[in-house]
């Protein structure tokens, strides 16, 4: 019984993780942590879930520096007709460019909007606007 309860409490943190991912903050992952654990275990999984929620979401938390640079950046907006989310990948015409002294993100402006991007992956993960 304690072990389902475990792997339940990990399965829904990690599903928390997602929107701590998306909206790249430590507080939203422990909310979302705590409020997925919460549902599964009550008052024990809320807490379990707050913590891993918060961890995971202050693993995948953008430093102000990369969003400060793309803020700064010259880059001309490309249009696309999908719409530009966190999670969803950029069209391949869509010019990926550096972030400076920051390599593991890329940016690019869509639609008017500025974006850090996963290089690999090309999934956009936050929107600056």
């Amino acid at each position: 019984m304690m072990n389902r309860l475990t792997i339940s409490l990990v399965a829904a943190s990690l599903l928390a993780s997602s929107a701590a991912f998306a909206q790249s903050t430590t507080a939203t992952g422990a909310v979302n942590g705590a409020r997925a654990g919460g549902a599964v275990a009550g008052p024990i999984g809320e807490m379990v879930g707050g913590t891993v929620g918060a961890a995971v979401g202050a693993g995948l938390e953008i430093p102000n520096a990369v969003i400060t640079s793309v803020q700064r950046a010259q880059a001309p907006s490309v249009v696309v007709q999908e719409p530009v989310v966190v999670g969803q990948a950029l069209p391949a015409n869509v010019e990926l460019r550096p972030v400076p002294r920051h390599a593991r993100y890329r940016y690019a402006v869509v639609n008017h909007q500025r974006v850090i991007v996963n290089p690999r992956t090309r999934k956009v993960i936050k929107v600056i606007g």
